[in-house]
């Protein structure tokens, strides 16, 4: 079984800073695409930033120059940087990531419990 689960979130004033974390666990043979949504209450769930296995990394127009995207291979972890918040800013941010597992043919896809960011005005 494989596992994401996230860490990080809380309440900030605007024009703070929080960092996410998501870090996978379980049996598995490849990480492929990791990436950060997000969903505010009353909208649908919007991709935040994307970073691919060769590091390349992709943001929404709304994030970009506050947001940053990273990963660890090393320990399966990918984290989002988030600066200079606004009070939009504010959801649920869910961690996703296409996992390829020992004999099946194509990466599945995998999604942490979500995990809070508050900006207060």
């Amino acid at each position: 079984q494989v596992q994401l689960v996230e860490s990080g979130g809380g309440l900030v004033q605007a024009g703070g800073s929080l960092r996410l974390s998501c870090a996978a666990s379980g049996s598995f043979v490849t990480i492929n695409d990791m990436a950060w949504y997000r969903q505010a209450p009353g909208n649908q769930r919007e991709l935040v930033a994307t970073i691919f296995s060769d590091g390349s990394t992709n943001y929404a127009d709304s994030v970009k120059g506050r947001f940053t995207i990273s990963r660890d291979n090393a320990k399966n972890t990918v984290y989002l940087q988030m600066n200079s918040l606004k009070p939009e800013d504010t959801a649920v941010y869910y961690c996703n990531a296409h996992i390829r597992r020992i004999l099946r043919p194509r990466p599945d896809d995998y999604w942490g419990q979500g995990t809070q960011v508050t900006v207060s005005s």
